[in-house]
């Protein structure tokens, strides 16, 4: 035998900066990569989440004597029936809104007059006035908001892929505790960072349903107080909007406001302005992040980022679970590696005590 053969072969180090743009390169693609299939991807976690947030209900029925199967089937009917709910409520608010938007064409246009007026008056050049002028129509207005309409029939278009993979997600989910227990001792930390994945992603859940029922309520009583048209619907939305993190608000809010102008004139949407934000800043920027506060292991900064990524790469479905799936990969890529722990305290917010 040689001496060269018995000689280990050379390690090749390659430059940090080679290392970076590597992996920026192989980001870039698997980020496109997921925007091609985010029908898919998006559906596959929602189905996902929806298994997470009933798996307790295994726990529950065995603790009354039940088979594990039982809490399976409550659990399939359970996400079955929520899915039904906010279909048929969806379907019901975009049908009302459809045949309440026609009845506003005259006001857009007076409103409209009433603005290119006070631009002229303020010395603004007549091509930027009739480009405004445009952009503002009536037509432009009810096609911005049938997109935003699109965007939420688009979240449940996918239902319908989610309904039959919720079926196989929750009856497998039985048999995971056990299967488990019997992975190698060295992917224990993969196995708590899956377990923290579902604690956190249900606490979430509970808090952000508890409070945009909260919040959806307030609303809906400050718009009827107020006097704007269809207040359930304006309700239904800030519920929605409130599992999107940072600016659900301002996207709940800006549909009444309009309303309210078109109804009322400047006054009714300043008031609606006014009451949206008191009720939203008080529950939640000051309430909802104490009762959640750093348990999720994510800073605000963090969420604001997640929130951009996922809804570029995802779509609708990536702006409400931008938190969920970064907790996910959280989960996957730094709790599951020994290695990469420090990172948490950077990741999470303020420091406790």
């Amino acid at each position: 035998m040689s001496s060269e053969s018995t000689q280990a072969d050379p390690v090749v180090i390659l430059p940090r900066v080679v290392v970076l743009l590597l992996g920026l390169a192989g980001a870039f693609v698997a980020v496109f990569g997921m925007r091609s299939m985010s029908g898919l991807i998006g559906g596959t976690f929602l189905a996902l989440v929806f298994t997470v947030a009933v798996h307790p209900l295994r726990g529950w029925t065995e603790r009354k004597g039940l088979p594990a199967w039982v809490g399976g089937v409550l659990g399939i009917v359970l996400i079955y029936l929520v899915l039904i709910a906010l279909t048929v409520a969806l379907i019901v608010a975009v049908a009302r809104f459809a045949t309440l938007v026609p009845h506003y064409k005259s006001q857009i246009d007076d409103q409209l007059a009433n603005l290119t007026n006070w631009l002229s008056h303020m010395g603004i050049d007549r091509k930027q006035i009739d480009s405004i002028e445009a952009s503002l129509s009536p037509d432009k207005l009810v096609t911005l908001a049938g997109s935003f309409i699109n965007a939420l029939i688009g979240v449940i278009s996918s239902f319908f892929f989610v309904v039959t993979l919720v079926l196989f997600m929750v009856m497998d989910a039985v048999h995971i505790p056990s299967k488990l227990t019997h992975l190698p001792p060295e992917r224990q930390l993969l196995v708590g960072a899956l377990s923290d994945f579902a604690s956190t992603t249900r606490k979430y859940l509970i808090v952000s349903t508890v409070f945009g029922l909260i919040v959806a309520i307030a609303d809906v009583g400050a718009l009827l107080v107020i006097g704007v048209p269809v207040a359930l619907l304006w309700g239904l939305l800030s519920f929605i909007t409130n599992y999107i993190p940072n600016i659900g608000f301002i996207i709940g809010v800006v549909p009444p406001a309009v309303i309210g102008l078109l109804e009322g004139g400047p006054k009714m949407a300043l008031a609606v302005v006014i009451s949206y934000s008191v009720i939203n800043f008080v529950i939640q920027s000051v309430i909802q992040p104490k009762i959640v506060g750093d348990s999720v292991g994510l800073s605000a900064t963090l969420t604001m980022i997640s929130l951009v990524f996922w809804a570029f790469t995802l779509g609708a479905i990536g702006a409400l679970m931008a938190v969920p799936l970064t907790l996910l990969v959280k989960a996957l890529l730094v709790d599951s590696d020994a290695r990469l722990r420090w990172l948490d305290p950077l990741l999470a917010g303020a420091p406790r005590g």
